[in-house]
């Protein structure tokens, strides 16, 4: 089981998806496959059980006969009782399959039959050729024993065990033969993805690094504008690469738990998306308590904070405001952005999703939130009126 679960944690969300898929449609043939194999068993036993019966109850329907036949060459001369024994019960229909006479224990007999089980009683048909007392079928009734019945259910244990182990060995060298070409891919997507990452680092610093040393405020207002756009494109490259690198490197990083003050990380994280809500002419609104330490990865908490600020500013309009309020309990932005429609909202925290098509991204954002938020033991809300503002609040 522990072998299978450390495969489980491993699987990627595609993995697990087709994985599933296969699952179900496995499952689905090899029940059907053991039911078939179950029942054509069981009808094979029961038809030989009935066949070695047939014999048996062959000879006590000629005894049955013999005796209606003395009954009834001598119906004047003998008691009038209907002939019993010990080792079965029989009844006597006439030619239009109403009943003469009954001690068995079913009033419904199938005289269309020759032999037959039903309710643990094997009931034998015997048409006769001549009319003693009117009677045209004699049915002899005698109680199943069972044996054969153990006999099968034993044998389908013990077979059935070893061909569903068999189906589900073939199964899992399936799933594996089926997501290897998967597995690959994938793996060959992180490597392309980690060596990207690690090729972007350099240039970004080196840009960010190199826009601060050619800042100049006696620059002319036309330059210091293009400065400044250049500024945003490298910190939006920048933020998708510590994005790109979360994503791909953070189950192999240590979390560094350490106390953290929110309302300073906030300011300083404020200051850094400066430009963009100058970009867009967005008010930026602050109400931050002083006060609010946590005990959390500071990298991590940086992080969601970044994620929650990049998309009030991608998703808001221009001239458009971003609320941020803290408190002892609760971080809460808010932005007069698009929107979310409410059937959309459980979407959101989805890796890839994103609400609104129309603005770029990758729909990475907020599925980085929740994860950290989840890694850091922190609830997150979301509440959204579509065009006209959305809240999102992390409490601790």
């Amino acid at each position: 089981m522990s072998v299978l679960k450390n495969w489980d944690i491993n699987l990627r969300q595609s993995e697990k998806k087709t994985l599933l898929s296969f699952f179900i449609l496995y499952s689905f043939f090899t029940v059907l496959l053991l039911l078939f194999l179950a029942i054509t068993y069981y009808n094979s036993q029961k038809n030989l059980m009935l066949k070695d019966e047939r014999l048996i109850l062959s000879k006590y329907a000629n005894k049955q006969i013999q005796k209606l036949k003395y009954l009834h060459v001598n119906f004047d001369k003998v008691p009038r009782i209907y002939p019993r024994n010990k080792k079965f019960k029989s009844g006597i229909y006439d030619s239009v399959y109403v009943k003469i006479f009954s001690l068995l224990d079913s009033d419904k007999v199938d005289l269309n039959e020759d032999i037959y089980l039903q309710d643990d009683k094997i009931y034998y048909i015997k048409e006769l050729e001549s009319y003693y007392l009117g009677t045209k079928y004699v049915v002899i009734e005698v109680k199943d024993n069972g044996i054969w019945k153990n006999k099968v259910y034993n044998n389908f244990a013990i077979y059935g065990t070893i061909l569903l182990s068999i189906l589900l060995l073939m199964g899992y060298f399936l799933m594996n033969l089926i997501l290897r070409p998967m597995r690959e891919a994938i793996s060959l997507l992180d490597r392309f993805i980690k060596d990207t990452t690690h090729e972007l680092n350099t240039p970004i610093s080196t840009i960010l690094s190199n826009i601060e040393l050619s800042e100049d405020k006696s620059a002319d207002e036309r330059l210091q504008k293009r400065l400044n756009r250049i500024k945003i494109a490298a910190k939006t490259i920048s933020n998708l690469y510590q994005d790109l690198v979360f994503l791909t490197l953070s189950s192999k990083r240590e979390s560094k738990k350490e106390k953290t003050n929110i309302k300073r990380l906030l300011e300083e994280r404020i200051e850094y998306f400066s430009l963009f809500f100058q970009s867009k002419k967005i008010v930026i609104r602050l109400k931050l308590e002083d006060g609010v330490v946590l005990y959390v990865d500071k990298n991590n908490f940086r992080k969601l904070i970044d994620n929650l600020l990049s998309n009030a500013i991608k998703y808001n309009k221009i001239n458009g405001y971003i609320e941020v309020t803290l408190t002892k309990n609760d971080l809460c932005i808010k932005n007069s952005g698009r929107g979310i429609e409410r059937d959309k909202l459980s979407q959101v925290f989805k890796r890839y999703e994103r609400a609104d098509k129309s603005v770029g991204g990758f729909g990475i954002g907020l599925s980085i939130v929740s994860k950290i938020a989840e890694e850091e033991g922190l609830k997150i809300m979301i509440d959204s009126v579509y065009k006209k503002f959305t809240t999102l609040k992390v409490s601790w």
